[in-house]
């Protein structure tokens, strides 16, 4: 009898290499991130994931439903680092340093500096038109605005800030703040810019508070 691993060809050749759903849709974020929805081509995902078409297809359905899966793990870890930034620091000031520092670090990153946030810089421009993302994008809009009042009503507890405040309206505006940077940063703006802008906000939002 012969031996089959020598005779069958393509046991020489072993499996293709598996790729995981999460590195597949980690690299249809970067790819996503980079070009956008509307400027990342079929053939970008593929290379990016190094899935072939039909693979995508089988495992996250169309172009949309890739992004929509894309917006959702970047939402996951946003609320990750966004909740051990602002609920690390002992005061507000500092739990705002590092939120918005945290922040600017990924803005800052990529193999440009002119990357901004992913969610702001990208599903703004697909919201009109698609209605799954414009529901996606508000959902993580309206999930930063609770992180920051939930911060702020925390430092009203803790006597911070006048009993009145108005931490919603408060964590609205340093919302705002945030999605400023964002777009400064896909704008290129230089990090010691965004880092000036950031004080003053802190300051700004801190002051309007008493």
């Amino acid at each position: 009898m012969q031996d089959s691993t020598k005779t069958d060809g393509r046991r020489h050749r072993g499996r293709p290499r598996r790729i995981s759903p999460d590195a597949a849709l980690d690299g249809a974020l970067d790819a996503f991130w980079t070009g956008g929805y509307n400027g990342t081509t079929l053939d970008d995902l593929s290379a990016a994931t190094g899935m072939n078409r039909p693979s995508l297809y089988a495992t996250f359905g169309d172009k949309r439903h890739l992004y929509l899966h894309a917006l959702g793990r970047f939402g996951q870890m946003m609320e990750a680092a966004v909740k051990s930034a602002l609920d690390e620091a002992p005061t507000i000031r500092e739990a705002l340093t590092r939120f918005y520092g945290g922040a600017l670090g990924v803005y800052l990153s990529g193999s440009t500096e002119a990357r901004g946030c992913f969610v702001i810089c990208t599903a703004t421009v697909e919201a009109p038109q698609e209605p799954e993302i414009r529901q996606a994008l508000q959902t993580v809009l309206a999930l930063i605005d609770a992180l920051l009042a939930a911060r702020f009503r925390q430092a009203v507890d803790a006597g911070e800030l006048p009993a009145d405040t108005d931490v919603d309206i408060l964590g609205a505006l340093a919302a705002a703040t945030l999605h400023s940077l964002a777009v400064r940063a896909r704008a290129g703006t230089p990090r010691a810019a965004l880092e000036a802008l950031v004080t003053a906000s802190i300051d700004r939002l801190l002051h309007s508070a008493h």
